[in-house]
């Protein structure tokens, strides 16, 4: 049976179409696969890296029986909760004003970094921390621990404590979170500001 032109040409593009099908169908197949498993994988690595919770601009008053205890400020708050363990996060620093029932604030924190292990109930607080006691005593450091449930405060670093008669400099400190009570581990240097009579 003779082959006419047209018909040659009908069954030449039958095969070239059911070719392309072949050859494509298991590479579309492999390239959808493919990016399935990359994407869950770029998913679930942004998820844990997300803060499940991010405020900017906030401030938090805690009180107890309608008189303010302190007031908490700070930028930029994140919190993870994803992650193990569990922790909020203040990479633009954060401010406390201690008041303990009084209108105006008694005792001052402040730090340019701080981070708060919720499963501990640690704070870690870094970069320029300075502390105000009700004393008017002020302590600066680098780097500063607080254990909550301890009700402790430390650190291992370099510490500078201002008094209206002294300054008191050395490294590493112990104290309790309220700051009235404290002690430097190895004293470097006292440097009096009131001439003894």
């Amino acid at each position: 049976m003779p082959v006419s032109g047209n018909n040659a040409h009908n069954n030449f593009r039958s095969f070239f179409h059911s070719g392309i099908k072949f050859l494509f169908l298991p590479a579309i197949v492999l390239f959808i696969f493919s990016c399935e498993q990359k994407f869950e994988t770029i998913r679930k690595s942004d998820i844990e890296s997300l803060p499940t919770l991010t405020v900017k601009d906030f401030e938090t008053v805690y009180t107890d029986s309608a008189k303010i205890q302190l007031i908490m400020r700070s930028t930029l708050l994140e919190r993870y909760t994803d992650r193990k363990p569990q922790y909020s996060e203040f990479r633009k620093g954060i401010t406390v004003l201690f008041h303990d029932g009084n209108p105006e604030p008694v005792a001052s924190l402040t730090s340019k970094y701080a981070r708060f292990n919720e499963d501990k109930k640690l704070w870690e607080l870094k970069d320029s921390v300075v502390v105000v006691n009700e004393k008017k005593e002020t302590l600066e450091t680098e780097l500063l621990y607080w254990d909550q449930e301890k009700d402790f405060v430390y650190t291992d670093r370099f510490v500078r404590i201002t008094s209206e008669e002294q300054i008191v400099m050395g490294t590493g400190l112990e104290a309790n979170s309220r700051f009235t009570r404290w002690k430097i581990r190895n004293v470097n240097a006292i440097i009096y500001l009131k001439d003894e009579k």
